[in-house]
């Protein structure tokens, strides 16, 4: 026997085997489906209700395993059932003689046979037999069971008889030596006379008879003749039959123990009525086995009185005293290299009992054991399935990494280089089975809290040798999402140059069939999430940022309704003030405009050890219609914080909230949430939306010049007057958006306020410019602001010096000059006395203000919302004088000036 069941379980050596197979040529959808209905009669109660007789059914079965039928009846073909498809009564005479064909393959155990034919009408299928049963059709073949049913009830009398036959045999009559394939030549020429001889046959019939009373549902009769086996076989060393005659004894007690089986089926077995009849009688734990009187082992034969034996032996062994006997007959089979597949067969039985006892220690010693037996030449389907059911094992004792270490060899043996087609897609589905083993799942969101489980190296194997399968599979977006997902997982795991490799077939891969956010579902339904690229670049803050100044929305104070509060008792709850301020810190405090451009700024990271590229990266929003303009950065390789900004235009109003980013790295594209990123600092990601504003663009008749005044302002001049001089400054203002103007009011702050100014420092008339209003864009308006700047110079000592100092002679009284252009220019390199507090002592003063321009819309001014521009405005003030210019003229020009005599007046 080399091919062996490793569906076996303890409670099948009270099952009869029965082999379905079809004749002919069968429809193999038709023939399971039959077959499916054939086997779901897999327990008849007989004998009036009083014992069951469990069925086991195989749709194809080695006929070198029916040899050992003596050894173990369970492995012995009772019954066959043949399946034909015949369509006339030509077809008759040659399905016929397949169906004897078939008879004689397993004839020497058969106890009874049936052939169900499907098709066939007339004269033939007219006839009354009871070996054949004639259906017009595989949908019309209503009493199938029933059938069934009739032909397990005359299978179960071939069985009784034969128990009973075996059972009684007189002490005087020659018991035969029952024997396995392999011994046959071993007793060629033994004394068949000796006392040895004969305990042996007794020995060895005693344990077939408790085979058959374990089949034919007599539990107790058959741990008496098991007891009884032993101890004969024991005494002649009778190792192999002792081994079998132990491990009858541990099946009968484990289906006393264990009435609902231990194969892990989804249907228990039912205890047949017997059984339960002696559950009074079961033996309590720890209990030792019984122990048989000799005297009731007579040395000619097998005494039919087994009355006392019952008596005795109504208590089976404990549920540790099955696996140590589990434990000696595996021992004992070991001894035979022949005996390979009965060996590994116990082991897993006994792996499945131990499973029930929840002893996954001791279940994986037997495994251990299981591994080594070697089973002689093997093909690659039997190894593939060997592996697997070592796999399936491990899983039932619960030591999942092993289970998915022995399903891992079986995936690659299901491509070893000896298979001439190999079976990519049964390696890729094995493959898969085994993640859960290594504590790896391919939903990436398993691994966004930031703590890893499992070996990372192992892991990474088992994702290569996914990408590879599903290459080999003529799947390249299955190899994309797999490859994606190690880079995304396993990025801290890998070096420098792994990183470089996987980039680099990832990109190959991408040229043929680039990466998405849709959902892969595969074949058996199992669907594989998207992989974002979170950490291609790693997001470290993210920041919303406020409009330019001059685009900034203000609300409009004193609207009605507003300010209007209604009196409500304070009620404190700890719930509601968490929500609340959990809104206040996603709600920005500034407002977004629809249509205009908004940045959000993100600090990024480059992991890798090489220049990253990402290609179309841009905003995900929700709430109010969104356009995101995308943008493409290069960062450095393992580049510091690096910053990026964003932009978008709101197309709506409302509410806006900013969800993630979107990239596209390596050919994969990736929409990142920020709800999923760990450890990103954010002050808030919900912004409000106002409807569209009118925008202003400011220039005037004098240049730009650096700001000069403490606010944020759009711009700034600068002049210089002297004291009481008036000077005129024309603004232009232009509606540069696309909403038009309908309001706007100028005002203005002086921020000089220590200096004692005499009347207004600026003045303008603004009706001129709304009488041009509504500006629609593209239009534009002029504002004259006169700027006159008259300051109190009185009480400066220093005034006269410093003026001569810079070469200028003084007299009179400080009033304006009109010929201050030829003063002459201040040294470059005089120190200027920049000491604020000493700032009244320099006869130049300044003067700083700012003229605010607001304006509104149509909409904007339904909805309370205005714009501000500003201009800052500073002027140096200097005093006026009166001056002299001294210079030498020749002698010959100079007159003789002389005061005139008092009370006269002289004419020059």
């Amino acid at each position: 026997m080399s091919v062996p069941d490793y569906l076996q379980c303890a409670e099948d050596h009270q099952t009869v085997l029965v082999v379905v197979q079809p004749v002919g040529i069968v429809p193999e959808e038709q023939f399971f489906c039959i077959y499916k209905r054939i086997s779901s009669v897999n327990q008849v109660n007989v004998h009036d209700n009083q014992r069951a007789l469990f069925i086991r059914y195989r749709h194809h079965y080695p006929p070198e395993n029916n040899e050992w039928g003596d050894f173990q009846t369970h492995r012995k073909v009772v019954g066959l059932i043949s399946v034909t498809a015949c369509s006339s009564a030509k077809e008759w005479p040659q399905t016929a003689e397949r169906f004897h064909g078939q008879k004689e393959l397993f004839g020497s155990t058969l106890y009874d046979s049936r052939l169900l034919v499907f098709g066939l009408q007339g004269e033939i299928s007219e006839q009354q037999r009871t070996d054949v049963a004639f259906y017009p059709s595989f949908d019309n073949c209503p009493d199938v069971e029933k059938r069934v049913e009739d032909f397990v009830e005359s299978i179960f009398i071939v069985l009784e008889s034969k128990r009973l036959d075996r059972a009684t045999d007189k002490s005087g009559d020659k018991i035969p030596l029952l024997c396995v394939p392999f011994e046959k030549k071993d007793f060629v020429g033994l004394d068949t006379d000796s006392r040895h001889y004969k305990k042996r046959c007794q020995g060895r019939m005693r344990k077939h008879v408790g085979d058959l009373c374990l089949q034919a549902a007599m539990l107790q009769d058959a741990l008496v003749h098991y007891h009884m086996a032993v101890e004969l076989l024991r005494s002649v060393n009778d190792f192999l039959w002792l081994g079998a005659a132990l491990e009858g004894l541990c099946s009968a007690s484990v289906i006393f123990h264990y009435p609902g089986g231990t194969a892990g089926k989804s249907g228990a077995r039912k205890p047949s009525i017997s059984t339960a009849s002696d559950a009074g009688n079961r033996h309590r734990p720890g209990a030792q086995e019984v122990l048989i009187d000799p005297g009731a082992l007579t040395t000619g034969g097998i005494s039919a009185d087994t009355s006392s034996e019952i008596g005795r032996a109504k208590n089976c062994l404990s549920p540790e005293d099955i696996i140590e006997k589990y434990k000696e007959a595996i021992s004992y089979y070991g001894k035979y290299k022949n005996a390979g597949v009965i060996e590994l067969e116990a082991c897993v039985k006994a792996v499945r009992v131990l499973a029930i006892q929840k002893r996954a220690m001791e279940a994986s010693e037997f495994l251990q054991n299981a591994v080594y037996i070697n089973l002689g030449q093997l093909s690659e389907e039997e190894k593939i399935q060997r592996y697997s059911v070592l796999s399936e094992l491990y899983e039932l004792i619960g030591f999942h990494r092993k289970s998915a270490f022995f399903k891992r060899v079986a995936a690659m043996q299901c491509v070893a280089p000896t298979i001439p087609d190999p079976g990519w897609k049964a390696c890729y589905r094995l493959l898969l089975e085994t993640l859960p083993g290594y504590s790896l799942s391919l939903d990436p969101k398993d691994f966004s809290k930031g703590t890893h489980r499992g070996w990372a190296a192992v892991q990474m194997r088992l994702l290569h040798e996914l990408v590879y399968a599903s290459r080999r599979m003529g799947n390249p977006g299955l190899s994309v999402r797999h490859l994606s997902f190690l880079l995304q997982t396993m990025l801290d795991f890998l070096s420098d140059q792994e990183k470089k490799e996987v980039t680099q077939s990832l990109e190959n891969y991408t040229s043929k069939c680039p990466g998405g956010m849709n959902i892969i579902t595969l074949p058996d339904g199992l669907k594989l999430p998207p992989v974002p690229f979170t950490k291609l670049p790693i997001v470290r803050s993210v920041t919303l940022l406020n409009l330019p100044v001059t685009l900034r929305p203000h609300k409009v104070k004193g609207l009605p309704g507003q300010g209007v509060t209604t009196a409500s008792p304070f009620i404190y709850s700890p719930i509601s003030l968490h929500s609340r301020g959990d809104e206040r810190s996603k709600k920005i405090d500034f407002q977004w405009v629809q249509g205009d451009v908004c940045e959000v700024q993100l600090m990024v990271y480059n992991p890798m050890p090489f220049e990253l590229r990402v290609e179309n990266m841009g905003l995900l929003t929700s709430g109010v219609e969104f356009e995101s303009l995308p943008a493409a950065l290069s960062l450095p390789a393992e580049s510091g914080l690096y910053p990026v900004t964003l932009v978008g235009v709101p197309r709506t109003t409302g509410t806006i909230t900013i969800n993630g980013y979107h990239t596209s790295v390596f050919g994969v594209s990736s929409d990142c949430l920020l709800d999923t990123l760990v450890g990103v600092k954010s002050s808030g990601c919900t912004v409000e939306v106002v409807p569209s504003l009118p925008r202003l663009q400011l220039s005037t008749s004098l240049p730009r010049s650096a700001r000069v005044c403490g606010e944020d302002l759009s711009s700034s001049v600068s002049l210089q007057l002297f004291n009481g001089e008036t000077q005129q400054l024309v603004i232009s203002l232009e509606n540069i958006g696309s909403e038009t103007l309908n309001t706007l009011e100028l005002s203005s702050k002086t921020l000089s306020t220590k200096e004692k100014l005499f009347g207004e420092f600026l003045t303008w008339d603004l009706q001129e410019a709304l009488s041009h209003l509504p500006l629609k864009p593209g239009q534009a308006v002029t504002v004259p602001i006169n700027i006159r700047a008259k300051l109190d110079f009185s009480g400066q000592e220093n005034l006269l010096q410093d003026l001569n100092d810079d070469g200028i002679s003084v007299t009179g009284l400080p009033i304006s000059s009109p010929l201050r252009q030829v003063l002459k220019p201040r040294p470059e390199n005089k120190q200027v006395n920049t000491d604020a507090s000493k700032s009244e002592y320099n006869h130049v003063k300044t003067l700083e203000a700012v003229l605010c321009f607001r304006y509104s819309g149509g909409v904007g001014q339904v909805e309370g919302y205005y714009r501000e521009i500003s201009l800052g405005v500073k002027v140096d003030v200097e005093p006026s004088v009166f001056f002299t210019r001294v210079s030498t003229l020749p002698a010959t020009r100079c007159l003789s000036l002389q005061p005139p005599p008092p009370g006269e007046v002289q004419s020059y």
